[in-house]
């Protein structure tokens, strides 16, 4: 009997632990699909961006103002903003702010999606880093997120975006919205950078766009103060988004920390 118990209650524990298991996959399934049908449905507006003059990346970073056109600018916008209720996450010392995750904005913010998948700015970054890079997974919550920085307090100190992928990883910046009492009505959340010829301040108005290796460049996000809002478009893109089961672990353990225990299902 004891022996039929202890069978029981293993049973349950991994029943317990397939049911969400299946449950994500039966979301990813459909949140694929909703992706398919809207990369399918086109990216009117961004047919110049493969096109545009490109900077050395030399430094594993590189900046350029006024990015989208501003019909495709407004759509994101509008996106990014009715995503109204992002999951806060404070790490004491280190991080404290908003984050809307992959999975949210597929469902919600299309505009985001359709910028994110597109063919144009996939190619504008590969011949920018000169690799070939694709979307990270859908399971990957940071493949596309938005952060807020809307309280005072919020930030992210010193630390590099690591990479859980066989092939280089590179993160996108695009800001939409920031406005505060800061140097040219900015908001006092600069974006730092550590370079070999030493820390780069930068400024990031609306329609900045901002590509780096982030795992590779060390970079953190000042303080904003009361009264003051910054929203960001945070893209990533892999040379090789393939990953070992090891790598996979950590990743879902990282992501605990911005979107809860969830994200040890992805």
């Amino acid at each position: 009997m004891l022996i039929y118990g202890a069978l029981f209650v293993l049973i349950a524990a991994l029943a317990g632990l397939l049911v969400p298991i299946m449950r994500r996959r039966a979301l990813y399934a459909q949140l694929n699909s909703r992706i398919e049908s809207l990369v399918s449905s086109g990216s009117a507006g961004l047919s110049g961006i493969a096109t545009r003059a490109r900077p050395d990346f030399g430094q594993r970073l590189a900046t350029f103002n006024d990015f989208l056109p501003a019909e495709v600018l407004a759509a994101v916008t509008a996106d990014a903003e009715r995503l109204v209720a992002p999951e806060r996450s404070y790490i004491p010392t280190h991080k404290k702010g908003g984050t809307v995750a992959y999975e949210t904005i597929i469902a919600n913010a299309p505009a985001l999606v359709a910028l994110y998948q597109s063919r144009e700015l996939r190619e504008f970054v590969s011949k920018l880093v000169g690799e070939q890079v694709k979307p990270t997974p859908l399971h990957d919550q940071n493949s596309l997120s938005v952060l807020f920085y809307d309280k005072p307090g919020d930030h992210i100190g010193w630390h590099y975006d690591h990479n859980f992928y066989l092939g280089r990883h590179f993160t996108v910046l695009l800001p939409v919205v920031n406005r505060g009492s800061g140097e040219g009505g900015l908001s006092h959340a600069r974006l730092t950078a550590q370079l070999p010829g030493g820390d780069l301040d930068i400024a990031t108005p609306p329609n900045k766009l901002v590509v780096f290796e982030g795992a590779r460049v060390r970079h953190k996000v000042a303080p904003i103060i009361e009264g003051e809002r910054r929203l960001v478009v945070s893209m990533t893109y892999c040379a090789d988004p393939r990953e070992r089961w090891w790598q996979g672990i950590a990743r879902r353990v990282k992501d605990t920390a911005f979107f809860g225990v969830r994200a040890l299902w992805t």
